[in-house]
């Protein structure tokens, strides 16, 4: 045995890989890699069809023919879809995935230089979110709006307060375990909730959606079934369903059923929104806001701040004379 074959550790017998795939996955093309690393489901949906839209306009069908993109390309690419009516939002979500793709080709050596960079990008429609905020009567008409003592009802109860007074984002919610309803720090409950790009942080827990929880759970059955799911189908609620949770497709169902009932139909992220607003119309500090939401930027938070925008406190009534 050489010098070299001594520093190699033992191996065993039994490996997971067999040479034929072992010899496949290491000619996977970067472009493949990029793809598979992406972990949030969203981010993928959406990346997805950003990449498919410019592979249909460029004609590329294979992976390495990314590596001869240049910037006109691109820019033809951005003309067409906003020609095509594309609002500047959409337009630049799908630069930016694009411009994602390559720079992991340039990390991994693939091309030399990102194409996307410098290619200009549509501004921003407006410094507001086009989410729709609800105003605070229309917030308490929601969370009184399922009625009754089933199961569903004290479920549906819950998960209302929860995504109102915790600006949660639906992932988010269906990712709750039992044992994240069940945190403390410095004797407050805490939720624990796990953000996107795999951020952990934990918010304190509102009073009057800790006890919709508690009662939720009391009739549930599933509290002591720490990693479990939180919110669950009331259909199979059981530990039979292996402790799966509620989609994200059933929070959006929920929130448009009750609120549609109630003559506002909105999507699950208006309350998030709405939790936001509120906060800041309350003088909450934009700063602590940010940590709340789990945004990455403050400019992002700022979309929720429409302080500076209500009529009531314009210079206009400040003039007396």
């Amino acid at each position: 045995m050489n010098d070299t074959e001594k520093t190699l550790p033992t191996v065993s017998q039994n490996r997971l890989l067999t040479a034929v795939d072992f010899l496949r996955l290491s000619e996977v093309p970067p472009e493949v890699e990029w793809f598979a690393n992406l972990t949030n489901r969203c981010t993928r949906r959406a990346y997805e069809n950003a990449i498919r839209d410019f592979m249909a306009f460029t004609g590329i069908q294979k992976p390495d023919e990314f590596r001869t993109v240049t910037r006109a390309h691109v820019i033809a690419w951005r003309d067409d879809l906003t020609q095509r009516g594309l609002n500047g939002t959409t337009t630049r979500h799908r630069l930016s995935a694009l411009s994602s793709l390559f720079d992991y080709l340039c990390e991994k050596n693939a091309v030399i230089h990102n194409p996307v960079k410098g290619v200009k990008r549509p501004k921003h429609d407006s410094l507001e979110g086009r989410t729709p905020a609800l105003g605070d009567h229309q917030a308490r008409k929601l969370l009184e709006a399922p009625d009754g003592d089933s199961l569903r009802t004290l479920r549906d109860k819950a998960i209302l307060a929860t995504l109102l007074y915790h600006a949660l984002r639906r992932e988010e919610l269906c990712k709750l375990k039992v044992k994240d309803f069940k945190h403390e720090r410095r004797g407050v409950p805490h939720l624990k909730i796990a953000g996107k790009g795999g951020k952990t942080r934990y918010v304190p827990l509102h009073p009057a959606a800790g006890g919709l929880i508690h009662d939720y759970l009391e009739r549930a059955g599933h509290c002591s079934d720490d990693t479990g799911a939180l919110f669950r189908p009331v259909s199979h609620n059981t530990k039979s369903n292996g402790g799966k949770g509620i989609t994200p497709d059933g929070v959006y169902k929920l929130v448009r059923a009750y609120s549609g009932k109630l003559g506002f139909e909105i999507g699950a992220h208006s309350l998030r929104a709405t939790a936001a607003t509120n906060a800041l119309d309350h003088q909450a500090d934009i700063a602590k806001v940010q940590e709340w939401l789990g945004h990455a930027n403050i400019a992002t938070t700022r979309i929720y701040d429409h302080r500076k925008t209500r009529p009531e406190d314009s210079p206009t009534f400040k003039v007396s004379y």
